[in-house]
């Protein structure tokens, strides 16, 4: 099973059924800079989910940075993505 959510602040809260959880909404932070990372955190866990891969509790967690913007139309240190995921069979 896999869920889809707009914010990835959901993924502690996990059912165990649900092993992989896909998001988006941090646009990996939108702007970083150079040794101090996102200016602005969208995330109630800071950087923790900004982007990229998590496995915390036999779950995983995949948040895309996008291709948008959010409140304003700029994009720094995270360039834009669009990820297509394969599953690796055993």
């Amino acid at each position: 099973m896999i869920a889809l959510t707009h914010n990835p602040d959901i993924f502690p809260d996990l059912p165990q059924r649900v092993p992989l959880l896909l998001a988006g909404h941090t646009h990996g932070g939108q702007v970083r800079l150079p040794l101090i990372g996102s200016v602005v955190e969208s995330s109630d866990y800071g950087d923790r989910y900004v982007r990229g891969q998590v496995f915390e509790n036999n779950h995983h967690l995949f948040v895309t940075t996008g291709i948008g913007t959010s409140i304003i139309p700029v994009r720094f240190g995270v360039p834009p993505e669009i990820v297509v995921l394969t599953i690796k069979a055993k």
